[in-house]
């Protein structure tokens, strides 16, 4: 298949392979970023493997806290510009606090809010702000304490990255300052045991793939393997982390210090996993002006 500009400077950006490299990478692989990306890891041409990180919605990422109970919701907007509307962030906190009596995004939808139900409040505010709405997402998390945080907050309670952290019990200083890891290293899991199997697999089966293009013994390569799987574990998963506060120590071994047990965390970022559909500028400007 015929690879464009656009797929070869997107692969470049996400991996910083060189131009040639990342043209055969996905003429290799018919187009397939993901595939391609685990090529140029294999031929170790890729300096990195970013995902690309684009995303369409705005809005906002609002965290609540009672006692050992911590929600977070994400209620989408089309313009960065209604996000901070006062507007739509008073909604966004009154479907927070309603969020705490609901176990399910559908219960929560259905939940009351001032005599309309959740669902229909956002679509009168569809009505009253002009700027299609959406509720997207609701995490909730349970413990002895929970601890939440907001990264750059727009409001109180409320912003781009939402971030809730259980622990075995009460310490609300370490609890932040774990919060704050997340929201900067945003692990893709608790521990090791919590990781998808299938995460774990194929990144042994691209691990394996560059051991053998070394050309070592079998005996080399499986302890080669070991070590970088090892490594990985400590890359991806949030007690194996190196803790931002105190980089000698692993965020595991900073917790038994401070004498509790980081049980569960809850992340979510605005928009994360929707792609941001792009347009040509000119084009957007040709047809607005065709009415």
């Amino acid at each position: 298949m015929a690879i464009s500009a656009k797929q070869v400077k997107e692969l470049r950006e996400m991996t910083g392979a060189g131009m040639m490299d990342a043209k055969k990478a996905l003429t290799e692989t018919d187009g397939d970023i993901e595939a391609a990306i685990d090529w140029l890891r294999t031929k170790g041409l890729a300096k990195a493997a970013k995902k690309s990180g684009r995303t369409a919605a705005e809005g906002l990422v609002a965290v609540n806290v009672d006692g050992g109970t911590g929600v977070a919701i994400e209620v989408n907007s089309e313009t960065d510009f209604v996000g901070k509307n006062a507007e739509f962030q008073g909604m966004v906190s009154d479907i927070s606090k309603a969020a705490l009596g609901a176990s399910s995004l559908d219960e929560l939808a259905a939940a009351d809010l001032g005599g309309k139900t959740v669902a229909d409040t956002i679509t009168d505010k569809i009505a009253t702000i002009g700027e299609n709405m959406s509720l997207r997402r609701m995490a909730r998390l349970e413990g002895a304490s929970v601890v939440s945080y907001v990264h750059n907050a727009a409001a109180p309670g409320m912003g781009k990255i939402g971030v809730l952290v259980a622990l075995s019990g009460e310490n609300d200083a370490f609890g932040k300052q774990v919060a704050m890891h997340i929201a900067a290293a945003n692990p893709a899991a608790l521990s090791e045991a919590d990781l998808d199997p299938a995460v774990v697999e194929k990144e042994r089966s691209v691990q394996i793939d560059i051991a053998k293009e070394s050309g070592k013994p079998d005996a080399v390569i499986e302890k080669m393997i070991v070590g970088r799987m090892k490594k990985f574990m400590s890359e991806v998963t949030l007690l194996g982390q190196a803790f931002v506060v105190d980089p000698d120590k692993t965020v595991a071994e900073a917790a038994k210090d401070a004498g509790v047990e980081i049980t569960g965390y809850v992340r979510l970022e605005v928009g994360e996993g929707i792609e941001k559909k792009e347009e040509d500028f000119a084009a957007e400007v040709a047809k607005a002006a065709q009415g």
